[in-house]
């Protein structure tokens, strides 16, 4: 694991960003119960730690997409990174909506892009990937050159590999579900006895707990 990967890890910990609570699991919306709870959000209250996800997406960026010219932040999470990340390397913004607006001018896309800009899209967390393929898929539609996704956690579900795949974009992330773990379990974060426990939920998430 890279030391980037550690630091992101160990941040998320610290704020409390990710919940472990293995024997007292959380109801996702999805309604299924799992072991960890990540709520990204809470970096933003940080300004050491947001600072920290903005330059290592900028690190990344330089490194990935060195011709990178928008970037586009999926709604609503990613919204506020994704400007911080923009403003950091002089690059225009946009985001994207989960849906057209019902008034207005219906727009799904919000801000000023041409067809085929190169792109860059931030996300702060991959579960599935659902929606936030559906964002790319979007961007694709609007003319823009999809160039890859950036997220800061993702959980690495099998699933989502598979659709990024299928959907040829790109991804890449801060930090990981293995790393994380492996920095809770150092940090006394959570107990040995644990670990099964979180490796088992992620093999068969939607059966876990049942």
């Amino acid at each position: 694991m890279s030391n980037n990967a550690k630091a992101i890890a160990d941040y998320l910990l610290q704020i409390k960003a990710i919940k472990l609570q293995p024997s007292n699991p959380f109801t996702w919306a999805s309604g299924w119960k799992s072991p960890i709870y990540c709520d990204n959000r809470k970096t933003l209250s940080f300004p050491e730690v947001r600072l920290a996800i903005r330059d290592a997406f900028v690190n990344k960026i330089k490194d990935l997409y060195p011709g990178a010219e928008l970037i586009a932040g999926v709604a609503t999470g990613a919204i506020a990174h994704g400007v911080l990340v923009a403003e950091a390397l002089n690059l225009p913004f946009i985001y994207v909506r989960s849906g057209a607006k019902e008034h207005g001018l219906g727009n799904q896309i919000e801000g000023f892009f041409n067809k085929d800009q190169k792109v860059v899209v931030i996300e702060d967390l991959i579960s599935t990937g659902g929606s936030s393929l559906r964002a790319v898929n979007e961007l694709r539609e609007a003319g823009c050159n999809v160039l890859g996704m950036l997220a800061i956690f993702t959980y690495g579900f099998k699933k989502a590999e598979d659709s990024f795949s299928m959907n040829n974009c790109n991804l890449s992330t801060l930090s990981d579900y293995s790393v994380l773990i492996e920095q809770a379990q150092a940090t006394g974060y959570i107990t040995d006895n644990d670990i099964d426990t979180l490796k088992k939920w992620r093999q068969d998430p939607s059966a876990w707990g049942k």
